[in-house]
């Protein structure tokens, strides 16, 4: 029987083919849900949220928002290595 240490193992996302494929996968699913803004009525409370795809890229705008505001709070809240020695 061989005895496959953590370092002889192959993981599936190893292969570049397969992280290929996940993208594009993740890519075809985005674009599908945006093509959905096509086929649904919406009751928006303001003018903007009628635009087509509006709702991807305010998501995507604030996801990029929260992660530069992180990145720069980190740089106020970090700590020192050796903080709890």
């Amino acid at each position: 029987m061989k005895d496959e240490s953590a370092g002889d193992r192959k993981y599936w996302l190893d292969d570049p083919a397969n992280v290929r494929r996940l993208i594009w996968g993740l890519v075809g699913v985005c674009l599908l849900v945006v093509a959905a803004d096509l086929f649904y009525q919406k009751h928006s409370h303001f003018g903007m949220e009628n635009w087509f795809g509006f709702d991807g890229a305010f998501g995507f705008t604030s996801c990029m928002f929260l992660v530069l505001a992180a990145k720069q709070l980190r740089k106020i809240l970090k700590r020192s290595e050796d903080y709890y020695d």
